[in-house]
């Protein structure tokens, strides 16, 4: 498969910047739900980038190294557990890859406009031309570079909040719903960073409060 082909077949269209979009936690219990916009050079090919879940955690951080430093441009959107609660999560997986596109900054801090959007299996409320593609973080390149930059992203953040959190090991699972996790549901209730929609059908003690 040609990684490369859906941005090739762009650039012969006329279209210049491309931004490429994915986002990882929408099935997490915890914590915000991440996208990633990129934007790459053209007919840059990236060796052994892949969809982030197929990467192992060393590898992940390594072709996060090599992207920040390829890449033209690089946005981040996060919606918190908060509005995930309000808006659905699959409402705020669409405001987080909108936001991505929002902030997309070149390694010198200015604000990039891409003239064409690739995303992962969603329709974004943007007028800037778009194509959805199912398993798009599989097919596309740009797709999966975005992919390792919101799995990154995401991920080092849940190991910030599993130092608040300790109980809840997501430092391992990241949010996810593993049997540790909701053992640890089970044993001390939620904390301000759980999604309450997520966990409406478990019973759980009294929320957990920060000190």
């Amino acid at each position: 498969m040609d990684l490369l082909g859906a941005e090739k077949a762009l650039h012969q269209q006329g279209y210049q910047s491309i931004a490429c979009i994915d986002e990882v936690g929408r099935g997490c219990l915890c914590g915000p739900v991440t996208a990633a916009a990129v934007i790459l050079p053209k007919g840059l090919f990236l060796e052994g980038v892949n969809d982030s879940k197929k990467l192992s955690p060393k590898k992940r951080e390594k072709y996060f190294e090599v992207i920040q430093r390829e890449a033209l441009a690089i946005g981040i959107g996060e919606v918190s557990p908060e509005e995930i609660d309000e808006m659905n999560i699959k409402n705020a997986t669409k405001k987080a890859m909108i936001l991505a596109i929002e902030n997309l900054r070149t390694r010198s801090g200015e604000k990039a406009v891409p003239d064409y959007v690739l995303v992962d299996a969603e329709t974004l409320d943007t007028d800037i031309p778009q194509e959805g593609i199912i398993q798009g973080d599989s097919k596309v390149q740009g797709i999966a570079a975005a992919s390792i930059i919101a799995k990154v992203t995401r991920d080092s953040q849940l190991v910030k909040l599993a130092k608040t959190y300790p109980e809840y090991g997501l430092e391992k699972h990241k949010g996810y719903g593993t049997k540790v996790h909701r053992e640890a549901l089970k044993n001390f209730g939620p904390t301000p960073i759980h999604r309450k929609s997520f966990l409406k059908k478990m019973v759980l003690p009294k929320p957990k409060v920060d000190e």
